[in-house]
């Protein structure tokens, strides 16, 4: 080859190779150049972007839940208060290996089935950057275990709270109610509820003033590391504490008629008949209401729906009774307000009674009758002919308007919720019910039986309008609300309804007067409680018989029960408590006068302060048990020639 073609060659290649480089150099420079200028954007045109973008990836705003207000009785008692507990919460979307961390603290603090099951539910279900709970209520062993190993859990928060209590357990629970934890259902219904707070009230007081006890929630903004972990507190914004709850009940009377009961099915309710505040208001068998706080479980839930007793069930205000005797107070003031009746009159009694007309015989309780009585005898000793003729005479109509007065069939409108209206059998019920309407049914009504049901609330309230010249006050259980950071006290102003209406002069104090002797009368139906009693009483028992399947639940055929009802008022002539218990069940005997016993205790503890007074000689104990199998004799006679109790509503007071 040429040795000049060669040279050439490779000195064109040499120069070609350079201008490459020379291409490649400034591309990258040019590269280098776009690379430093967008890094100078970045870097200081849009700092403070991007910054504002970093600090919110680790800034979290969490909720400050408040004081859920505390409800106190009428003397300061704590009836529903707060404790402090500990509560561990994952955030899952911080969490590399869930089952893993889950398996560590199985191990730290001891994780249930139940557990894990609500916090996978709440993993599936809620924000996986949210913090959800996987263990409320820690022990200190547990919490300073978990405290310790705290750093090297990840994503895991140990958090201060406060949790509802109930330090007396089930006292007072038909009242005050309890809290649970909110549920989905709930945060559809009331959005403002998944502002951070977990519980709500569910009955009772806590539901009905949820409102009040759950305050204002607070925030706080944190700053977190990219592992969750708290690095500082930004910004603090305090909640304010729910408001407190003073009640008008008093833990002492609650406690006392409780115990008397003795776990027995019943209820019994105390009113100032002056103002309508409640001082009593008991619902036997009670439960514990504290499981309820963290989410009671289904088995032991069950446990308590399937109780024969119903502790659940809140007697007071929906329980429906036929009310027997305990109804004649307001037929006889029905009857007063008429100018046919005069109370003085004389109504022959011979134990037996029929409808002009018909042959069907209506059964007083004394089989052989009480001779000639008025209208003072046949309260005292708990005439049913006398008012089977009374009932005849004023028809259903009059009967029914009276009872409505009294606020029978209509809620008597107490801050509680869940109140029934009770069944009173008014015309236009009787139309509703489109089946004709005998006068044996009116008759039966006349002494508390057939369709006619009342609550021991209502039973309570016409006691006390009774007490009251006619005035009906609303029924209250919330004495006041109180801020708890001003301690400003709002009042609740009693509320007066229309008065039962009156056309003859006097003729509420004669028909007090009246029933002062079914207590002091040597024949009283209730005189086993006036043994020395330093005031006057006037009340009315009641024994209202029914079918049904026994408590046990091992089912042989309905059989007849009597329920024991007593209401009262005291002292006369100026009355400042009225009462009305039931006991279900009650049968005969001796156990049919408890309900005497609880209004007696309560009644003493109000006016005395304290629950004794010497009780009866046994001699007037054993005459009232005489006098209770003569009565339950005659009731098994009448049961056997009759085949539904209510036909000739056989009964006493």
């Amino acid at each position: 080859m040429n040795p000049k073609v060669f040279l050439l060659q490779e000195g064109e290649e040499r120069r070609l190779f350079a201008m490459r480089v020379r291409i490649v150099v400034g591309a990258v420079l040019v590269l280098v150049c776009v690379l430093v200028a967008r890094l100078a954007y970045v870097e200081i045109g849009r700092h403070a972007y991007y910054a504002t973008l970093a600090r919110d990836n680790l800034m979290r705003p969490l909720p400050l839940p408040p004081a859920r207000g505390l409800i106190l009785d009428r003397r300061g008692v704590v009836l529903a208060g707060n404790y402090p507990t500990y509560t561990v919460s994952i955030a899952p979307r911080a969490v590399r290996h869930l089952s893993r961390l889950l398996t560590r603290l199985k191990g730290l603090i001891g994780l249930d089935t139940r557990d894990l099951q609500r916090f996978l539910h709440d993993v599936q279900t809620h924000n996986p950057d949210d913090f959800l709970p996987l263990r409320r209520n820690l022990t200190s062993i547990e919490t300073a275990r978990l405290a310790a190993h705290l750093p090297q859990l990840p994503g895991v928060r140990l958090q201060a709270q406060l949790r509802r209590n109930y330090p007396l357990d089930g006292l007072a629970d038909a009242v005050v109610g309890y809290v649970g934890p909110i549920t989905k259902a709930e945060v559809a219904r009331h959005p403002e509820r998944d502002a951070g707070y977990q519980d709500a009230g569910q009955s009772g007081i806590e539901r009905l003033y949820q409102r009040d006890l759950m305050g204002r929630m607070g925030f706080k903004d944190v700053e977190e590391s990219a592992r969750g972990r708290l690095v500082r507190v930004l910004k603090r914004m305090p909640g304010r504490p729910g408001d407190n709850l003073y009640l008008t009940i008093s833990a002492q009377m609650q406690a006392v008629a409780e115990e008397m009961f003795k776990g027995r099915r019943g209820a019994a309710v105390a009113l100032n008949p002056r103002t309508g505040a409640v001082l009593a208001f008991v619902s036997s068998p009670t439960y514990n209401p504290n499981p309820f706080v963290l989410g009671i479980s289904r088995r032991r839930y069950a446990k308590l729906t399937n109780n024969p007793r119903a502790p659940l069930d809140n007697r007071v205000l929906n329980g429906l009774y036929p009310p027997g005797s305990s109804i004649k107070p307001f037929y006889a003031y029905a009857a007063l307000q008429t100018h046919w009746f005069h109370p003085h009159r004389r109504v022959l009694c011979r134990g037996t009674w029929h409808i002009p007309g018909n042959n069907h015989i209506f059964h007083d309780w004394l089989p052989w009758g009480m001779g000639r009585i008025g209208l003072e005898k046949a309260l005292e000793e708990s005439s049913d002919v006398y008012f089977y003729k009374l009932a005849y005479r004023m028809g259903i109509d009059r009967m029914a308007r009276y009872l409505e007065d009294f606020g029978f069939g209509h809620r008597t409108g107490i801050d509680l919720p869940g109140e029934s209206a009770g069944t009173v059998p008014t015309p236009q019920w009787i139309k509703a019910h489109a089946s004709p309407w005998y006068e044996g049914e009116t008759i039966i009504t006349g002494i508390g039986q057939g369709p006619l049901l009342v609550t021991p609330l209502q039973l309570a309230d016409a006691m006390a309008a009774l007490a009251n010249h006619g005035v009906r006050m609303r029924p209250y259980v919330v004495r006041a609300v109180q801020n708890p950071l001003t301690e400003a006290v709002h009042y609740t102003a009693p509320h007066a309804y229309p008065a039962v209406p009156r056309h003859r002069a006097g003729s509420d104090t004669l028909l007090v007067n009246d029933l002062t002797h079914v207590i002091s009368g040597s024949l009283g139906t209730a005189h086993i409680i006036a043994h020395r009693l330093p005031y006057a009483i006037a009340g009315k028992t009641g024994t209202a018989q029914l079918w049904s399947v026994p408590a046990s639940g091992q089912y042989k055929g309905p059989r007849p029960h009597s329920d024991a009802l007593f209401t009262a008022m005291a002292p006369v002539p100026d009355p400042r408590i009225a009462v009305a218990v039931v006991l279900e069940h009650a049968g005969f005997g001796l156990h049919s006068a408890i309900p005497t016993e609880i209004a007696r205790a309560l009644i003493n503890l109000d006016l005395l302060g304290h629950v004794h007074v010497r009780h009866a000689p046994r001699a007037l104990v054993a005459r009232f048990a005489r006098e209770r199998r003569l009565y339950a004799r005659a009731q098994i006679r009448e049961a056997r020639t009759r085949r539904a109790p209510s036909v000739s509503g056989n009964q006493t007071g």
